[in-house]
């Protein structure tokens, strides 16, 4: 029997209702690395008329510094992008920040453990270790699953050499498709350097990209098997996943022809209608391994002047890639968001925190 089920009932325009419920597992604990322990859950949503998508939740130390909240030093270049000058954090020796400002470089740092630490449980010990290296192969998505190190996390727990396709999908504007008006494009499939044997091989694709609605990830598992068509399994591996974008996923026809299963840093967010792109942790305990996290992240944003909760509105990813590639631009998309929801800034909540000793 699953530990905790949340049941799933919206539209997305008149035409298109999803139905049906999330299963979650009891958390199940594993060893990673020579010291490290985390937490494994597995579940799988189930939509009316639709097969099962297969999803796997994990909890490791760097997952949780990725997703909540984090105790750091007091870094002064970071601290400078966000808005604070040298003179309010020049007495502070410690500081407490959300995922969302652990950004650039050290973001990628952190993403490539947290990934070590999927592929060191043993979840997908079975996939690897009952095929050779050359029966897989990796299809990072441009930008931001370029900065996951799947390769590298495979060879540091297998040894394995897995060739790498860089995929380039992303939206264009497109009037008549309802409620996104986008559509995904791929323009550059780089597939040319793998000869027809080495493409006959390949039974597994391990895609790597986050899902906000879905659409990205569905075009691209469907292109990568129109390509591949060798492939029997399909593992998506996303740090950060929408309920919304997984329903999408579970009714695309790759996931009635193929296993598909899509594996997440420590819980779902919350993508359903009126925010869409905009995506929230979830306020319930039983989507969290550890939900005495999520109340501390929830008490880190507090609430705004009109006794909003922030953490409802706080978007996990904000600009997705960005915050990988521009820190700059990611404290301006939150900066955005932040002032014209609660008339906050990000540098508002960090002095907040700081005075109230957080």
């Amino acid at each position: 029997m699953p530990q905790f089920t949340y049941h799933i009932a919206f539209s997305e325009d008149e035409s298109i209702q999803d139905i049906g419920f999330l299963e979650l597992d009891e958390p199940l604990p594993f060893r990673y690395g020579t010291e490290g322990g985390g937490f494994y859950r597995p579940g799988k949503i189930t939509l009316d008329g639709y097969s099962d998508l297969d999803i796997v939740l994990y909890h490791s130390k760097a997952m949780a510094e990725f997703m909540y909240i984090r105790s750091c030093e007091v870094d002064e270049n970071l601290l400078e992008i966000v808005g604070l000058t040298p003179k309010e954090i020049r007495k502070i020796l410690a500081i407490s920040l959300p995922g969302q400002l652990c950004m650039g470089s050290a973001r990628s740092k952190l993403t490539g453990q947290a990934i070590q630490d999927v592929f060191g449980c043993p979840v997908l010990d079975s996939t690897i270790t009952r095929r050779s290296q050359q029966d897989m192969a990796i299809y990072p998505i441009a930008r931001e699953g370029l900065k996951y190190q799947v390769a590298e996390a495979i060879f540091e727990n297998y040894g394995y050499y897995c060739d790498e396709v860089v995929l380039d999908a992303h939206h264009v504007f497109d009037s008549t498709v309802p409620v996104y008006n986008r559509k995904v494009e791929m323009t550059v499939f780089k597939d040319k350097d793998l000869d027809k044997q080495q493409k006959e091989n390949i039974s597994v694709a391990f895609i790597a990209d986050s899902i906000a609605s879905g659409m990205v990830m569905k075009e691209t598992i469907d292109r990568v098997k129109e390509h591949f068509d060798h492939i029997q399994q399909v593992e998506v591996i996303s740090p950060l996943a929408t309920v919304r974008g997984l329903c999408r996923i579970a009714k695309s026809d790759a996931n009635l022809s193929t296993r598909v299963r899509v594996h997440v840093f420590e819980t779902l967010l919350n993508a359903l209608p009126p925010d869409y792109y905009y995506s929230a942790h979830f306020n319930i305990p039983g989507l969290h391994i550890l939900p005495e996290m999520e109340k501390e992240y929830r008490e880190w944003w507090g609430k705004d002047a009109n006794g909003n909760f922030i953490a409802d509105t706080a978007c996990a990813g904000y600009g997705w890639s960005e915050v990988f590639y521009s820190p700059r631009k990611q404290i301006q998309m939150m900066n955005s968001q932040l002032q014209s929801r609660h008339h906050l800034t990000i540098a508002d909540i960090i002095r907040r925190n700081i005075n109230s000793g957080l």
